[in-house]
């Protein structure tokens, strides 16, 4: 299980906006990470006619793709779902006979924007997560992700139907927590601490965020505050498994479990707490062991789509040690806006493979095959054959972390103070010009990025290029490290050609 990061740590992060660091793990480190044969590329099978769709070729400029197994298209209401999915985006659909990566060919073909992959809960497993993670970064010849991907599923079809035609979007105002969120990003929220027995957060709408008591078991507490307030988002970190969460990281508290897709608080007592919350949110379990693992019915990542409104979530489907994932938590709750959670988990991608790619190149393109402690250390061991445990712990987090939900879903946090640092980005014909400017002093822990709104080609940097700008055919990143005072100003200047 891995470490629960100090409050002291996460309160900072988030009142300035900088990320603490990976949280750390309870078990040893060390492993080696071996090389896999590059996936065998099958051609993709045409879509089927019918539901009002085009076989074939569709328009070069597509943003969206549907990626399904025959299997499960075979199925009436899962095909509700993707045809679904497929009018609400005009998406290109792309179905696959085994295995996820047979609909390479046509990804690359369609090149999208968007790659959302329906699936069954029975079909989904640490396996495809690791394999779409690893497809979606295969669409081109660089290293990096390609599309801004999510997994469509849910205890049923109905909750997959029902994420699918919800079209609004979020603007996150009440935000809930099991650890110390840092409520001043948010107009209004509560959060329990983790790890101080009695103590809680408590933003009233309107008003500072005070800490409070609160009872020594918080079990009923939070099933309150999902019943009756109806929170956005919901972030946890702690002890985790795939079927439960609990509460308390040092002291006793309860338990969040499911049972037959319902989501309920078990108190130190035995008494139940049903959990019926509606309002669609995020769940953001980002320093949790195995909370986005599907390895069944019983998975409370399903629950949670079920009777809490979870549209999107993003989780790790291994134990976590390294735990780069609280990165999406500084481009989305410290943007104060500027990025949705989707794009806010890809560029969290996008600055670990940055990170592997620069740091430890000569371990870039090796894959975890298996994510257990054994592993580990009989793959690892006295050989060392990966000397640095920050190029493991890369490694071992790049490909274990699913994204559940419509990727192109815009799911934000309501902007209420100056973040610590803004990108913009300008297009003036073939030119672009990202501009970083500091509104408070701190560090980086993430680096600034800025999604292009299209593809492009041949990029040439004019102006900025000792920042040492990452460009690639849809977003630019600058790598910047350190400490930062106030109002300092990046800029890089760069023409590009749009593909298309």
């Amino acid at each position: 299980m891995a470490r629960a990061p100090s409050e002291q740590r996460d309160m900072r992060w988030l009142s300035n906006s900088v990320t603490g660091g990976a949280s750390k793990p309870d078990t040893p480190r060390g492993a080696r990470a071996v090389r896999t044969a590059l996936w065998a590329c099958a051609a993709a099978l045409c879509w089927p006619t019918g539901g009002g769709w085009t076989e074939g070729a569709r328009d070069e400029d597509a943003s969206y793709a549907v990626v399904v197994s025959a299997s499960t298209l075979e199925d009436h209401a899962w095909r509700r779902v993707v045809d679904a999915l497929v009018d609400r985006h005009s998406a290109t659909a792309i179905t696959y006979a085994e295995h996820v990566d047979e609909a390479l060919g046509e990804l690359r073909r369609v090149f999208p924007r968007y790659a959302c992959f329906v699936a069954p809960p029975e079909r989904i497993g640490q396996a495809l997560v690791v394999e779409v993670n690893r497809l979606t970064r295969r669409l081109d010849d660089d290293p990096y992700g390609d599309v801004l991907w999510g997994i469509i599923t849910g205890y049923s079809p109905e909750d997959a139907l029902r994420i699918v035609r919800h079209q609004e979007p979020l603007t996150i105002q009440r935000a809930a927590a099991g650890f110390d969120i840092g409520l001043d990003a948010f107009r209004e929220g509560v959060a329990y601490s983790e790890t101080r027995q009695n103590v809680m957060w408590e933003k009233p709408a309107g008003g500072p965020c005070e800490e409070r008591h609160c009872p020594g078991d918080t079990t009923r507490c939070l099933a309150d505050e999902f019943n009756l307030n109806h929170p956005d988002l919901f972030a946890t970190s702690g002890h985790a498994t795939q079927h439960d969460w609990q509460i308390g990281y040092t002291y006793p508290n309860g338990q969040l479990r499911c049972q037959d897709g319902l989501l309920f608080g078990l108190d130190t007592a035995g008494r139940r707490y049903d959990i019926n919350s509606p309002n669609p949110k995020v769940y953001s379990p980002i320093g949790n062991c195995l909370a986005g693992l599907i390895d069944g019915p019983d998975a409370i990542a399903l629950a949670w789509m079920h009777t809490a409104g979870v549209h999107q979530m993003a989780g790790y489907v291994v134990p976590t040690w390294f735990g780069h994932l609280w990165g999406v938590h500084e481009y989305f709750v410290g943007g104060e806006g500027r990025y949705s959670y989707s794009e806010s988990f890809f560029l969290d991608q996008q600055a670990l493979l940055h990170q592997l790619q620069t740091s430890f190149p000569q371990w870039a393109d090796l894959n975890v095959d298996t994510y257990t402690t054994e592993y580990l250390t009989q793959e690892f061991g006295p050989s060392h054959a990966i000397s640095d445990d920050e190029a493991l712990g890369l490694l071992w987090d790049r490909d274990a972390v699913a994204f559940y939900g419509d990727p192109a879903w815009d799911a934000r946090v309501a902007p209420v103070r100056p973040p610590a640092w803004e990108a913009a980005l300008h297009v003036d014909g073939t030119t672009f010009t990202l501009k970083v400017t500091t509104n408070l002093s701190g560090k980086w822990h993430r680096p600034p990025a800025a999604i292009l709104p299209y593809r492009v080609a041949n990029p040439r940097v004019l102006s900025g290029a000792r920042l040492e700008p990452l460009i690639t055919d849809d977003f630019v990143l600058l790598p910047l490290s350190g400490e930062h005072a106030e109002a300092e100003v990046y800029e890089v200047v760069f023409e590009a050609e749009p593909i298309g």
